[in-house]
């Protein structure tokens, strides 16, 4: 009887045992979360900018061809010192700022209602994937006619250049949301409007967000083109200058102003993920 009573504590006693002198077995549930490493990019962006540098002192990259990243430097110093940087610069960015801010409300508005409404889906859905293939810049002579030569007409064009993204980038995101949840809202009793907020609209903001980037980097794009055509100041009008000039400091100058925003964008676009999306963690 006590033999009987002592076997089942003796086997489970001997996998402890055995397990004693194992090495053990690290957790690898993380889903594939990244590590922050924010020191990696700034050190390869250096080192790039260093290996630039020494090419061209060098001689192996011609200086006609591609100037070095110091003489760009030193025209960025020149539109500091004149005055013309901050001209050029809040020339652009409020016309960006105007613009996507717009095309991306509106983009939302009308990705979530073709998300949610069988309605809007086949009545919209359609002139999206018409007007999206559509190259934006080749309206600007239209939005010119429409809006005049000064800014309606390039804030339109950035407006119709992120609206469709938006749009697209909303609606996937609403479709990929999962219907088990759904339904398990609506078994619990939950209103529409509830469903909507509490389950439909986080689980598509992933989706919105990305879009959102996509939309910011388009917008950066239809901005340069725009000023070139049609613009006194801003860096679109400041590199078009430059290059009909072949004063490719200046020209490299005003592209490393254009990555500088596309950074700032995009890390004010990372810190919003990590406000907004950090239920998946």
């Amino acid at each position: 009887m006590s033999t009987d009573l002592a076997s089942p504590a003796a086997q489970h006693a001997e996998p402890a045992t055995d397990l004693a002198g194992r090495r053990e077995v690290p957790f690898r549930g993380g889903g594939f979360r990244h590590r922050p490493m924010w020191y990696v990019g700034p050190v390869v962006f250096a080192g790039l900018l260093l290996l630039w540098e020494l090419g061209s002192r060098s001689g192996v990259i011609s200086p006609i061809a591609l100037p070095a990243p110091s003489e760009a430097l030193g025209a960025l110093g020149d539109l500091v010192e004149t005055g013309m940087l901050w001209r050029h610069l809040s020339a652009s960015l409020s016309r960006l700022a105007l613009g996507w801010s717009i095309g991306t409300c509106l983009g939302i508005l009308v990705g979530l209602a073709i998300g949610l409404f069988a309605v809007a889906r086949s009545a919209l859905s359609p002139l999206v994937s018409a007007f999206f293939p559509i190259p934006k810049i080749a309206l600007l002579p239209l939005f010119i006619i429409w809006f005049g030569i000064g800014e309606g007409s390039k804030v339109a064009t950035l407006v119709f250049g992120t609206f469709f993204p938006t749009v697209i980038a909303t609606y996937s995101g609403v479709d990929g949301v999962d219907r088990n949840l759904i339904r398990m809202g609506q078994s619990f009793g939950l209103k529409w409007r509830s469903i909507v907020t509490k389950i439909i609209l986080p689980g598509a903001l992933p989706a919105i967000l990305s879009g959102a980037r996509i939309s910011a980097s388009i917008a950066i794009i239809l901005l340069i083109a725009a000023e070139m055509i049609g613009a006194e100041y801003g860096l679109g009008a400041y590199i078009l200058m430059a290059g009909s000039l072949f004063a490719l400091d200046q020209l490299i100058a005003g592209v490393a102003m254009l990555s500088i925003i596309g950074l700032i964008v995009a890390w004010l676009i990372g810190r919003a993920e990590r406000k907004l999306l950090d239920w998946r963690l």
